[in-house]
């Protein structure tokens, strides 16, 4: 029966006064009689607005429809048959500007929950016990080598996988997933639904080595030299940035990265934990992204009794998802909008004392189209902080580029590779995700990984 309610069923959620002092997950999903609600909000539009909105091209009026008849397994068998990581993607996929913002729903009310239909299904699926068991292809005799477990890694992996190749993927840290282990939060993308999305991989065949850096451990060269035929580089964006003023080198100064990292990957916030971080009482976080918000919430679920977001434009200019944005308000986090940092002050043994700002406005707009911040004369104050969390944005490291012959680099550090091959200026390696476009979603890092395991199969299928 047709929805015709304009807006979407509520994701239901912990309450936030509960929620920001537990890792546990936030949004608690959709039950069966919410997701058929909402599913029945879909038009079934014949042209699917909706698909062309998806980097993997999920056919998504296809698999709502599956939903709308009660059939979830089905449901879950048209996204897993393009999408490698689909309880991944429901819960961290910007659909709001991707495939809901093409949704026709969406013209005279909200666009149909596509994401949260998404999760649904795919936590539904893992519920039973993923129900069929995915045969393995037959094998082709050819190799590939895939640098980075993240989700661009993982999705080449996984299609050249099923395309019958063998594919191992190597990993730095000791643990795969990249940036879904080390950065998203435990309580936007439980770890245990990552490990589970890894496992489908590896019952492909796919053999994942840890604690392999290449560049160091091993070279591009060496994988060749071993019998690999083809190379993905999809080493992400893990360098991070500071901004170049007096006092970051104090205690109780992170890059996003490594706190999140501590948080995430080595269990920070336990009380044994082997690799403790500096649990402030007043934290600022500066940035405005998804990253932003992520380390800001950590810091008031570790104990923090104050979490700014600084931030030098408005919140209208805020590129985090509004989603995260209202999460993080709800949790208490204060926002210092059109605000700058221009010095950290230390105290008599070097730990952060405070953080001294200036006022910004917003003029005309810069070579990015947004307005440009601009420093309001007189406003320079003290910000009463003992901890800041820069997260102003991630660079590719530079150790691939250094290490492998004829491997062309952007100025930023990004790998040169075709928009819709991946194909690098070295013959056999194609990269993918943040390791060519810098810091950006892991939606549109996976669509990178797909293009060009369809590529590296047609290079290998016509290569003598």
């Amino acid at each position: 029966m047709f929805n015709k309610d304009p807006q979407k069923n509520l994701m239901p959620t912990q309450n936030p006064e509960v929620r920001n002092k537990n890792f546990d997950e936030v949004a608690l999903g959709y039950t069966k009689e919410q997701a058929v609600s909402e599913a029945n909000r879909c038009l079934n539009c014949k042209n699917k607005p909706c698909v062309s909105g998806c980097p993997v091209c999920i056919d998504i009026p296809a698999f709502i429809q599956k939903i709308q008849l009660k059939d979830f397994e089905k449901a879950y068998e048209v996204i897993a048959a393009t999408s490698s990581l689909p309880a991944v993607c429901g819960r961290v996929c910007p659909q709001e500007t991707q495939c809901e913002q093409n949704c026709v729903r969406g013209i005279k009310g909200e666009p149909v929950a596509i994401g949260r239909l998404e999760r649904f299904v795919s936590d539904l699926h893992s519920q039973n016990g993923d129900a069929k068991a995915t045969d393995r292809p037959n094998q082709n005799g050819k190799k590939v080598a895939v640098i980075g477990s993240g989700p661009s890694g993982l999705t080449c992996a996984s299609d050249l996988a099923k395309k019958g190749y063998d594919v191992t993927v190597f990993e730095a840290l000791h643990v795969p997933g990249g940036v879904l282990t080390y950065g998203i939060p435990e309580f936007r993308l439980p770890k245990a639904i990552v490990a589970k999305e890894i496992n489908g991989l590896k019952n492909l065949g796919v053999k994942i080595k840890t604690n392999i850096v290449i560049g160091k451990t091993t070279s591009v060269d060496e994988l060749f030299a071993d019998g690999y035929e083809a190379v993905f580089i999809g080493s992400g964006a893990g360098l991070p940035r500071f901004m170049g003023i007096p006092g970051e080198n104090l205690n109780g100064v992170y890059s996003a990265n490594e706190f999140l990292t501590r948080v995430n990957l080595m269990k920070a916030y336990k009380e044994d934990s082997a690799t403790p971080v500096q649990k402030g009482k007043k934290v600022a976080v500066v940035g405005g992204g998804n990253v932003a918000m992520d380390a800001a919430r950590c810091a008031k679920r570790l104990g923090a009794e104050t979490v700014y977001i600084v931030y030098r434009r408005s919140e209208n200019e805020l590129p985090a998802r509004a989603e995260e944005v209202e999460h993080a308000k709800e949790e208490g986090i204060l926002f210092k909008t059109l605000t700058n940092p221009v010095e950290i002050l230390p105290d008599e043994n070097y730990f952060v004392s405070g953080m001294r700002c200036v006022e910004m406005t917003l003029g005309e707009p810069d070579e990015s189209g947004r307005k440009k911040p601009v420093i309001k004369d007189g406003s320079e104050f003290i910000l009463d902080v003992d901890c800041v969390i820069m997260s102003i944005g991630t660079s590719p490291n530079p150790l691939l580029k250094s290490t492998t012959k004829g491997l062309k680099t952007q100025p930023f550090g990004g790998i040169v590779a075709d928009d819709k091959t991946g194909q690098t200026s070295r013959e056999g390696v194609f990269a993918g995700g943040d390791a060519v476009t810098g810091a950006a979603t892991v939606i549109l890092a996976m669509g990178a990984g797909k293009n060009s395991a369809a590529a590296i199969d047609e290079y290998l299928k016509n290569r003598k």
